[in-house]
């Protein structure tokens, strides 16, 4: 049925998440649809309705029910599981340690800024970043809203939902999965910014907007697989939207900005092509992905990744509680977050490594102690240590060094060296 219903309709989709009403029931209508062979469609009252010119053939059964809203959660949350495509388990990942601990401090913190995962072919990057769907924690965002604007923070609201709070009208609110997106090198940048609607142009002659990818990534995650081999003005686009978290649409008459704020995450091999500097500054942090080289493990992934394509429902199941233990660490990692503290001596010498590498700007001192902390409330402590710097310093700094064509060493070698001189 989600199928069917247009964005004007009380939404009954598995995706849009649960509802939060002020009352303990929930009246929805079921509508069933019995259509004949089409070859045309109408819309009436968001509802979309096919059948034969001047036959139509359909029959509308309408329902009530009236149920608790936990058993519509359950339902919804269990048909969205149902009509998706099997995911590999982030916990069944073998290796790539570094590149798992990046994602996972963005999902705590997405305000460290995203993660650029550079490697070989075939290490696994895009199946773990798409891993990481199962683990995405729920957020509150306004009901029917297309840019998943927040109730309580005005800076992550569209302007008609900031319109309704001027105005003081109650706002609907839903729990939904933090969304990612995928952004495919071959996106027209209408489809990423957003255009004219020219459904309603034709139909009702007005003037109307259609988000497009960067809208639905608001408060989510925009991921970006060959982001080296992206095009050079999408490119721009996506600089405009990282710095200033709005996205603004100037075309065909129309004007209008919107919330934007989204954890950048891109991957690519080496070998096909560097990034530009500009938007390899915009990710927070950057981790290196290489082939692994032990032969018991090489062994170990085949053998994971052919028992997921045999049975992937029952490969999934098996993973079930470590997925469900990580969720858990992570939801406590996010409400645990704002109380962890760094010493002012180490946000010192973190500076004082940055100064020292030559860093340009503020943004890899900012993203150190961001870093620091959500790996410090992953682990469960509310005081960060110089462990946890040491952790995750080289992935914040690795990629905003001066690149010196003459040097042979690692850039994270270098980092690390800096470090324990600082630190010492």
């Amino acid at each position: 049925m989600a199928t069917i219903l247009g964005p004007s309709s009380a939404a009954i989709s598995a995706s849009c998440g649960s509802l939060i009403y002020p009352s303990s029931k929930l009246v929805i209508p079921s509508i069933s649809i019995n259509t004949g062979s089409c070859s045309w469609k109408k819309f009436y009252g968001g509802i979309g309705i096919q059948g034969k010119k001047g036959k139509p053939q359909f029959h509308i059964a309408v329902t009530n029910v009236a149920s608790e809203i936990n058993s519509v959660q359950q339902a919804q949350k269990l048909g969205a599981k149902e009509s998706q495509r099997p995911v590999y388990p982030f916990a069944a990942i073998v290796g790539q340690d570094e590149m798992k601990l990046c994602l996972l401090l963005n999902v705590i913190d997405p305000k460290i800024g995203g993660v650029m995962i550079m490697g070989d072919r075939g290490t696994g990057k895009s199946t773990t970043v798409r891993s990481l769907v199962d683990l995405l924690p729920e957020i509150k965002v306004v009901f029917g809203d297309p840019y998943n604007s927040d109730p309580e923070d005005p800076e992550s609201m569209g302007i008609e939902v900031r319109e309704k709070v001027t105005k003081g009208e109650e706002l609907m609110i839903t729990m939904i999965k933090i969304n990612m997106v995928d952004l495919p090198l071959g996106a027209t940048e209408d489809r990423v910014c957003g255009t004219i609607d020219i459904e309603k142009a034709l139909t009702e002659g007005v003037k109307a907007f259609e988000p497009g990818l960067l809208a639905k990534a608001n408060r989510g995650i925009l991921y970006v697989d060959e982001v080296n081999l992206l095009d050079d003005h999408l490119v721009d686009v996506l600089l405009d939207s990282a710095a200033s978290g709005w996205n603004t649409v100037e075309r065909e008459g129309i004007s209008i900005s919107h919330p934007a704020r989204f954890i950048l995450i891109g991957s690519g091999n080496p070998e096909e092509g560097e990034l530009r500097p500009q938007l390899l500054d915009r990710f927070g942090m950057h981790a290196q992905v290489g082939t692994v080289r032990d032969a018991e493990l090489r062994v170990k992934i085949v053998e994971e990744r052919a028992r997921f394509d045999k049975n992937p429902k029952e490969f999934r199941d098996s993973y079930k509680a470590e997925q469900e233990k990580l969720q858990q660490q992570i939801a406590s990692a996010r409400s645990s977050l704002s109380s962890v503290q760094i010493d002012h001596d180490l946000k010192v010498k973190i500076s004082r490594v940055c100064a020292e590498l030559n860093v340009d700007g503020l943004r890899g001192d900012i993203v150190t102690n961001r870093a620091a902390k959500a790996l410090a409330a992953l682990k469960g402590r509310d005081c960060v240590t110089a462990e946890d710097i040491a952790t995750v310093i080289p992935n914040c700094l690795r990629h905003r060094l001066r690149k010196d064509p003459l040097e042979s060493i690692d850039s994270g070698l270098l980092v690390i060296e800096k470090f324990y001189e600082v630190f010492s």
